[in-house]
């Protein structure tokens, strides 16, 4: 849970923060760990960040080389939040980034479908409990969200690994202390290219 300060990003830019017990935001241990493992996939990259909360992903992915980030955030609170930190970010030296701020539900947002570039990188941290996971994924499934090499990385609690279904494998899973990542890619360009045969990592309990 957050209260009123401030974040930092990797580089130890300053973020507002929401005020409040009510959000969750990804710890800078993941958040760097998250960078490092899709560094070379990020620049230019089209960036999706679901359940975006204060916009501290948004905002590390501008700052590793993104060239859009769309947020989705339906709280209204946290959503002038990530507004207001995604234009700091582009507003310094990363004037040629752009970004959108959506505030939606969640699941009516993408049963709407999607009618630009696909993604190439989909962030997904939905507060743990909220039982989101299978629905969602199953809306990401759809051709329109994920370019056919991008990748959708899922946060989740450390011990509860959500279930991806049918439509996607397992590229490759980590665990920091009480979260978890794990990272999938499109069936279907599995069976093209051979691509997701990665062998699952799982750090060290600390």
């Amino acid at each position: 849970m957050n209260r009123s300060g401030q974040l930092r990003l990797i580089s130890g830019r300053r973020l507002v923060s929401p005020q409040g017990q009510g959000t969750r935001p990804t710890t800078a241990r993941v958040r760097e760990a998250v960078m490092n493992i899709v560094r070379p996939r990020m620049p230019n990259c089209r960036w999706l960040d679901l359940c975006s909360g204060s916009g501290v992903m948004g905002c590390e992915a501008i700052e590793h080389g993104a060239q859009s980030v769309t947020a989705v955030e339906r709280d209204p609170r946290c959503a002038r939040v990530c507004e207001e930190n995604l234009r700091a970010v582009c507003g310094a030296e990363h004037g040629t980034a752009e970004f959108s701020v959506i505030r939606s539900e969640l699941l009516r947002w993408l049963r709407q479908g999607w009618d630009a570039s696909p993604f190439d990188l989909i962030y997904f941290d939905p507060p743990y409990e909220a039982g989101l996971y299978e629905s969602a994924l199953n809306e990401l499934a759809h051709d329109c969200w994920l370019d056919q090499s991008g990748l959708l990385i899922c946060e989740h609690r450390s011990d509860l690994m959500p279930p991806a279904g049918d439509a996607w494998v397992v590229v490759d899973q980590r665990r920091y202390g009480s979260s978890g990542l794990v990272l999938l890619s499109r069936r279907e360009r599995c069976r093209h290219d051979g691509t997701g045969s990665m062998q699952p990592q799982t750090d060290p309990p600390t």
